[in-house]
């Protein structure tokens, strides 16, 4: 059964990432410009003066935030700011979107258009001080995440209700040839929004508009689902002192004023104890 982790609703809940020296879990607030978290029973706030979508973890103090227009290196407690790379900086439709650190230290960004443009995004990755972009056209980036025996990495481009998988070099991380259809939701009509990989290699992903995150085995053979009390789940990640409890964010983000006031927990963040157990999250490496 899940339960509402944190009360205060999201317009566009995105990007939980728990940090496993922190024993914390952070997320975003895309359109609200903020980034959040609990400590104990105290809620945390950080707000930016523009989009943050995604996160991976430097040092115990220290994040890698991405924005619309780059990645940066920001202190916890100091608020310290500095840009490691721009990222579509000059290009004012997009933002970023969903992103994860990879086992190799590197970190995967997807931008999008803002009013989700068909097209207009791209999926990324920054390693060894170079941001690369991997695949163009997309129109909005979601589920990336990693095998992990490192042989292959995942992502969706939503709309088109499949997610992808990328076989990957196991000594660098880059991608090896052409992605290949893992999963085709189309026949369901199921989205994939973010996704995450658990211990055993079984992936899990946030299904806009579904208020579930479903499981898949590494074959792709459906395992189980989780439901929230939210129709729009977004993005799920495992965290707790054991990696066993499924975080997961939601979104209020085109949902009627009646079904808001008929289910509040919309946008709401959920957390479901004992449900598998995860990978502990990758240190971005700079």
């Amino acid at each position: 059964m899940s339960q509402v982790y944190d009360d205060r609703p999201c317009e566009l809940g995105e990007g939980p990432l728990w940090h496993p020296e922190r024993k914390q879990l952070y997320w975003f607030d895309i359109l609200s410009n903020r980034m959040m978290s609990k400590e104990g029973d105290q809620a945390r706030v950080w707000e930016f003066d523009e989009n943050v979508s995604a996160a991976g973890w430097i040092d115990s103090d220290t994040l890698m935030i991405a924005s619309e227009t780059g990645l940066w290196r920001f202190g916890l407690e100091s608020h310290a700011k500095e840009l490691i790379v721009p990222l579509e900086a000059d290009n004012p439709v997009t933002r970023s979107n969903d992103g994860r650190t990879d086992p190799w230290g590197g970190f995967w960004i997807g931008t999008m258009g803002k009013n989700a443009e068909s097209g207009a995004g791209s999926i990324y990755r920054y390693w060894k001080g170079e941001l690369r972009p991997l695949v163009r056209g997309v129109t909005i980036s979601n589920a990336i995440c990693f095998a992990p025996d490192r042989s292959c990495s995942f992502y969706s481009d939503t709309v088109t209700k499949q997610v992808m998988r990328w076989e990957v070099d196991a000594e660098t991380g880059w991608p090896i040839g052409n992605a290949a259809v893992f999963l085709d939701l189309q026949s369901e009509s199921l989205n994939p929004d973010g996704a995450v990989v658990d211990h055993g290699g079984n992936i899990w992903i946030a299904q806009w508009g579904a208020s579930r995150v479903a499981a898949y085995t590494p074959g792709g053979q459906f395992l189980k689902a989780v439901d929230f009390d939210a129709e729009h789940t977004s993005c799920p990640s495992f965290g707790g002192d054991d990696l066993t409890t499924l975080f997961c964010t939601t979104a209020r983000q085109g949902l009627e004023a009646d079904t808001l006031m008929q289910t509040p927990t919309n946008g709401m963040t959920f957390a479901a104890p004992d449900v598998g157990r995860g990978q502990a999250e990758h240190r971005v490496i700079l």
